[in-house]
């Protein structure tokens, strides 16, 4: 039986923006199986950064859970933060450019002093090795390398504490096509040598597709559709889930249709009052524009919150 790493819990973030309330993440829920990855995908500005950045624990919920290994992330914990790492979405900002790479690497074994002095350089060497570079760029400054080798050197930094484990924020989102395929090649091998559980966060579907197990498609602040990646991708049931898949792949409808979103995304400010996604999806009836549906299982492990999407017992 698959054993739950994380279990986030009804989780909500609100942001008071113009003197209304913006609901970055409203009542969200789903478990990060250890050693798989869990993809979050979705437009910019739809709350999957939000979920990361609690995670992370560097903003603090509105309401609900996130509990690692049964234990809540909030409570004052070192081997808790140990073991819940961060690759952020730019490596040209994530990296401080005023101090070199090896102080880079080892600033939080430093931090939480895990090793001896004199051990350090032997580390510092093991973990520029696995991500597959080589010692002698140890002196060197952000500055001096590529996108690419700057995001490993985030990455060496994330596993320097042998955390189990990481939250991708759009790793990817800065780098051209070769040095991501280097970049997601690099990640599953650690996630394989280390026994790793990710949390991935993109809006590239390809790339989630090829990386996760299982994956959420967020939009205003909300889950619309809940699955494996395999049901996910061979099989998606949300209107606005075959509109992406279809702007990436060659998903069609049953009627060979390619599902095209009209009009613009809502202001997460003012969002429609039924379905969040009524104002775009191209099968909207009168329902949807009134009533918000839940997220409801319409298959096994696979939920939609979709009034179009019928459960077996309807």
């Amino acid at each position: 039986m698959d054993k739950k790493l994380l279990s986030i819990k009804n989780l909500k973030k609100n942001f008071l923006i113009q003197n209304k309330i913006l609901k970055a993440v409203d009542d969200v829920s789903f478990d990060i199986i250890k050693g798989k990855t869990f993809a979050i995908v979705g437009e910019s500005g739809c709350g999957k950064s939000s979920i990361a950045n609690m995670i992370a624990n560097l903003i603090k919920p509105t309401s609900g859970q996130i509990l690692f290994e049964n234990r809540s992330i909030f409570k004052n914990d070192n081997e808790l933060k140990k073991n819940i790492q961060m690759i952020f979405q730019d490596p040209y900002l994530s990296l401080n450019p005023k101090m070199k790479i090896s102080e880079i690497i080892l600033e939080p074994i430093k931090i939480h002093k895990k090793f001896k002095k004199e051990k350090e350089l032997n580390l510092l060497t093991s973990l520029l090795n696995q991500v597959n570079l080589s010692s002698t760029i140890a002196k060197r400054y952000p500055h001096e390398l590529s996108g690419g080798q700057r995001q490993r050197i985030a990455i060496a930094r994330s596993i320097a504490l042998n955390p189990k484990f990481i939250i991708c924020d759009e790793p990817l989102s800065s780098l051209d096509i070769s040095t991501s395929s280097q970049i997601i090649s690099l990640l599953k091998n650690l996630q394989q040598n280390l026994n790793l559980s990710y949390l991935f966060i993109s809006h590239n579907l390809a790339v989630v597709k090829y990386i996760s197990q299982n994956a959420a498609v967020m939009y205003l602040g909300k889950f619309l559709e809940l699955a494996p990646s395999s049901k996910l991708f061979l099989n998606p049931l949300h209107p606005y889930t075959q509109a992406l898949i279809s702007a990436s792949f060659s998903f069609k409808k049953k009627n060979n249709d390619k599902v095209i979103l009209k009009n613009e995304i809502p202001s997460p400010l003012n969002p429609p009052k039924g379905c969040l996604f009524s104002t775009r999806c191209p099968y909207a009836k009168n329902e949807c524009f009134e009533i918000r549906p839940a997220l409801k299982e319409v298959e096994k492990d696979h939920q939609v919150a979709c009034h179009l999407v019928k459960t077996p017992s309807n």
